[in-house]
């Protein structure tokens, strides 16, 4: 079972606690995925299809506990390709439908059989803080998701209306974050990619097992980052020593063939000798044996010197 999947088990189990938050969620689980059939002249009824079976239930326990109705639920067995059963979730009494949809604002008045769509989520729904929890609950439901931490960051929402994606948006981030929307294929993606903010919406939707779980990697991979960038500066540090040291001895050896390391000025001659008796050492290593001892800038310095000479000598012979 994915990480997305896990989520959202964990937050269809939460109790169903007071009305008004009850409405929020079903009214974001409709506008992600609901689909409202109207068939002939005034027939209208509301449907839900989801592979969960958590999320089924979650969505007949709310209409069941906020309109007390007759709700079909059939199961669609998947046998192409061994998917996951299919949950279908019908109330088909007009009244009731019209009810439940009026009062989460997602119809208006009609006329002739006609009927007015709204997606704009209404303000009395999210009134509360508890109800704006609620409501980005329902929608992470209806048409969320998240990836596995281990992998990468990233949790979305998407929607098929512009206009409900900038509710949606604007509903997310009074909370104090930062997410953003992209166009992609005919859909409002809204989305975070900051562990800490992905850990702050698990708080506030109720998946509090898998935040846990999510910042559990989050440090695990946060430890493992920073070793592999501590060995990898180490490494490299380590590199630029022997390649220093490596061309430094050449370079000494170099002087000693042509006129000597004893002709050498005292302090470089110093050095030079240090230089070839310890060859791992560090620049800062060497300058502690010099005497006096000598700063790794110092001693820098002097290597450029020998260096200098060493140059000159070269170029005598071309």
């Amino acid at each position: 079972m994915s990480f997305s999947s896990r989520t959202k088990n964990e937050i269809s189990r939460l109790p169903i606690e007071n009305k008004c938050c009850s409405l929020a969620e079903l009214a974001a689980i409709i506008r992600m995925c609901g689909i409202i059939q109207i068939s002939g002249t005034k027939k209208i009824s509301l449907k839900f299809v989801t592979e969960n079976a958590a999320i089924a239930r979650r969505i007949f326990s709310l209409l069941k506990m906020l309109y007390n109705t007759d709700i079909e639920v059939m199961v669609r067995r998947n046998r192409q390709l061994k998917k996951n059963n299919s949950y279908l979730i019908v109330v088909m009494n007009t009244d009731t439908t019209n009810k439940i949809l009026r009062d989460l604002g997602l119809i208006g008045d009609y006329g002739n059989g006609e009927y007015s769509i709204y997606y704009k989520v209404p303000d009395k729904l999210i009134e509360n803080r508890c109800c704006k929890r609620a409501y980005i609950r329902g929608a992470f439901l209806g048409g969320g998701s998240i990836s596995n931490p281990e992998k990468s960051y990233h949790l979305e929402f998407v929607t098929n209306n512009e206009e409900h994606s900038s509710d949606l948006l604007e509903i997310i981030n009074s909370f104090g974050l930062n997410a953003r929307v992209v166009l992609r294929k005919e859909n409002y993606v809204i989305y975070l990619k900051e562990g800490e903010q992905i850990v702050d919406i698990l708080n506030i939707i109720g998946a509090h097992q898998a935040l846990l779980k999510f910042e559990d990697i989050r440090v695990l991979k946060d430890v493992r980052n920073n070793i592999n960038r501590i060995v990898n500066c180490e490494t490299a540090n380590l590199s630029k020593t022997i390649n220093a040291s490596i061309k430094q001895v050449k370079n000494i050896e170099y002087i000693d063939s042509k006129i000597g390391i004893d002709k050498l000025p005292e302090n470089l001659r110093e050095l030079a000798k240090l230089r070839l008796q310890h060859r791992d050492a560090s620049l800062k290593e060497l300058g502690a044996m010099l005497n006096p001892p000598v700063g790794k800038s110092g001693v820098n310095h002097r290597f450029r010197r020998i260096e200098k000479i060493a140059e000159d000598l070269r170029r005598k012979e071309m």
